[in-house]
């Protein structure tokens, strides 16, 4: 019984999160009721509640899920045959250019996370960490003589998204590509490579 279960809730929690994403980039987090999101997924209020307390917590799923969806590409563009500093300008790239293909997503998922208070900013402090970590790890397993410090890992990350929220603001989601150059000389110069 469980097997035959299995799929439908995730296919109602992945509709689910689609809903919220396209509900949330229609109207805005504050005005996006629990009634657009199952509008949104084709599913009932009850579904809803199998999978989610509140509309923040799906919000928080969405966000999280999404993140490890970049993070998870920023990793398939690793090639550990390459310099280090040449992984990172490859991942940089290829999560800048997941970015790009998804502007809405980003939108929603970059500016309204901060509208639900401390839940929100809990939960884009998770992903900041891994992402930090990601970096950390790639850095740091290229023999280094002075590690990359867990707080610059985390500075390049906050540094990072503020350009990609300056890109947001600008309407300019389409031209991500253009802070690969900007994100990877921050990089370098936090780790003094050349």
């Amino acid at each position: 019984m469980a097997e035959t279960s299995s799929p439908s809730a995730f296919e109602h929690r992945s509709r689910l999160l689609d809903g919220m994403a396209r509900a949330v980039a229609a109207k805005g987090y504050a005005d996006t009721t629990i009634a657009d999101v199952v509008r949104e997924a084709s599913v009932s209020r009850r579904t809803f509640y199998e999978h989610f307390s509140t509309k923040a917590e799906c919000l928080i799923a969405l966000y999280e899920a999404a993140s490890h969806n970049a993070l998870q590409v920023l990793k398939d563009a690793l090639d550990p045959t390459h310099e280090w500093q040449t992984q990172i300008e490859r991942a940089l790239a290829a999560y800048l250019g997941g970015m790009a293909d998804n502007p809405v997503l980003m939108r929603t998922l970059f500016v309204e996370i901060l509208g639900i208070g401390p839940e929100g900013l809990a939960a884009r402090r998770r992903v900041n960490r891994e992402i930090a970590g990601f970096m950390l790890g790639v850095v740091n397993a290229g023999g280094r003589q002075a590690p990359l410090s867990p707080g610059m890992a985390m500075a390049v990350v906050g540094g990072i998204n503020e350009l990609v929220l300056e890109y947001i603001e600008q309407d300019r989601l389409h031209r991500l590509q253009e802070l690969v150059g900007p994100a990877s000389q921050l990089v370098r110069a936090v780790t003094r490579a050349p």
